[in-house]
Order: structure tokens, then sequence, then C-alpha cells
């Protein structure tokens, strides 16, 4: 159960705000996860959820290998309500079940793809030390560019965001969701 009752919907919020409520409903279908808790300051929520239409539509960072860093990002918060929402949608990017399954246990991406395996270190060097080696960062810039590594370090750290907000104020993941390894 949340620490703080979540936000379910438009009765939950001052009329004035009523439109932001319809903006969240209008990308996820629902009022869950993060966006329950962050509308309890709808003008945040109204400022955080355009990062959710850019990294879905617009960035030049593919599906499958930012669900990659997210999922890295993820596991290493601990957050198993944004893993439960991420590992569905990364399976949609096309993200396969080895690399799902490496993240799930932390286990060591040795036998991923050189530029899988970079990105799962580089995701989790950040989550766990705000830095990140020099070789791997000029490998992975070297690999992608500029642009693309500014806009999946944005991403990883978009993602640790929310799961700083869902473990604070414990929204439990859905109950028929991924699970991390026991």
């Amino acid at each position: 159960m949340p620490r703080i009752p979540p936000i379910t919907g438009e009765a939950d919020v001052a009329p004035e705000y009523h439109y932001i409520v319809d903006q969240v409903m209008a990308v996820f279908g629902a009022l869950r996860g993060p966006f329950s808790m962050l509308l309890h300051s709808p003008k945040l929520a109204e400022k955080v959820l355009p990062l959710v239409t850019f990294n879905r539509e617009e960035s030049v960072v593919d599906g499958r290998l930012r669900s990659l860093a997210v999922l890295a990002t993820v596991r290493e918060r601990e957050a198993p309500y944004v893993w439960a929402a991420q590992v569905a949608n990364a399976r949609r990017n096309g993200l396969h079940e080895a690399a799902i399954d490496v993240l799930r246990a932390r286990a060591d991406p040795a036998a991923l793809a050189a530029e899988e395996r970079d990105i799962v270190l580089y995701a989790r060097q950040l989550a766990q030390s705000n830095r990140i080696d020099q070789a791997l960062f000029d490998r992975v810039l070297q690999r992608h560019g500029t642009k693309w590594l500014v806009e999946l370090t944005a991403a990883a750290s978009y993602y640790g965001m929310l799961c700083g907000v869902v473990n604070a104020f414990e929204v439990p993941p859905p109950p028929d969701g991924d699970r991390f390894a026991a």
C-alpha cells in the first residue's frame, strides 16, 4: 500500500488541474505508478510528462537500446513497480529475453553483444556512482555520437528519478508484473 493515497482521477485534484490528469490519461490510459504520486503536484506532473512522449516518439535512441539502459538503471535502483512496467515495454521494443534475464539477476553482462554490454555497464555506473569510466564513455560515444549519448543518459536518469518516486512512496508493482530474481 502506498504511503500516501494515489491520485486515481480528476476528483482527486483541484478542477483547474483536471486538464493535467487528462494529459496523463492520454499518454498512459490510466493513472498508476509514478504519475499517481506526481499528480499530488499537478504542475510538476505536467512538466515531467513530456519526457515520456519524447523518449517514446522523438529520441534518436532506438527503443530496444533505450529499454536496455532503462532496465539496467531500474534494476540498480531496485524499483519493482518501474521494473514491471518497463519489462513489458522492453519486450515490445524488441529487447531479447537473455538481456532481460541478465538485468533481472544483476548478472555479468559479458555474454551480451559488445554494444549491449557497454550500455548495461554505462547505465549501471551512472546509477551506482553518477560517474562513467572514461574508456567506457569513449566507446559508447564513438559508437553512437554525442546527441545519442546525451539522450541515452537523460533517459536512464529520468527513469532513475521515477524509481525514486515509486520507492519513496512505496508504490507496489502490479500483481501480474515481472519480478526481480530472488
